[in-house]
């Protein structure tokens, strides 16, 4: 699981990084699974939690579970940094989303180097939310982007509009992904929505974590 290391949103003195319930849900289905989960962001260490995603209307049953739990709170406290993280050993790889995504994963030449490596191999690729702008400039040994005629979701630009981020966000992930011949898939604002393209799986929103991570398990089997 790659996660963010950026809490500024642009210039705006507003506060984001990692949006919790995107972490929480994949991190618990991943667990329950039994599977061996590695953490890691571009700087390593502690990454920066969206305190909006920490307000009440935003908790949920996982959110519950890792605010009591010190091995959860403890992996990501001390996620590894990206440059250490090779693809040899890993089966698939999921980022999680919040806005800081868009700042360090969209043009991060180590997770850039790992989406190459999965893509290659076809092993799976998981995001969810702003977590997709890491997939915007990953491409393939022949330098096509890698989504391109894929069917990929992620946060659209009317969520963005709803909480008011439009004019916050560096760029529209809805429309950059189109830019690279992706087709970008979506359902009403806040839907439950997650699908699955050959190796790629990606959810919309927030409540699309616990679906999305399903998914990314049931493409694991494949």
């Amino acid at each position: 699981m790659v996660v963010t290391s950026h809490e500024d949103f642009g210039t705006s003195g507003r506060k984001t990084g990692l949006w919790l319930e995107e972490f929480a849900a994949p991190y618990y289905r991943f667990k329950e699974a039994g599977a061996n989960i590695t953490l890691a962001s571009p700087a390593g260490g502690q990454p920066p939690v969206d305190p909006a995603s920490l307000g009440d209307d935003f908790q949920s049953d996982d959110t519950r579970r890792f605010n009591e739990d010190s091995e959860a709170q403890n992996l990501l406290a001390n996620t590894k940094p990206l440059s250490s993280i090779k693809a040899d050993g890993f089966d698939a790889v999921f980022y999680p989303g919040g806005h800081g995504p868009l700042y360090d994963l969209t043009d991060n030449e180590h997770s850039l180097a790992l989406l190459r490596a999965f893509d290659a191999d076809q092993r799976p690729i998981g995001t969810v939310c702003h977590g997709v702008t890491a997939l915007i400039k990953a491409t393939d040994a022949d330098n096509k982007a890698i989504v391109a005629g894929r069917e990929i979701t992620g946060f659209t630009d009317s969520e963005e509009a709803a909480v008011g981020a439009t004019g916050l966000v560096p760029f529209s992930v809805e429309q950059e992904l189109g830019k690279v011949g992706a087709a970008f898939k979506s359902a009403n604002d806040w839907a439950d929505y997650s699908i699955r393209d050959g190796h790629f799986v990606t959810g919309q929103n927030p409540g699309s974590s616990d679906s999305t991570a399903r998914l990314l398990l049931e493409a694991m089997k494949a």
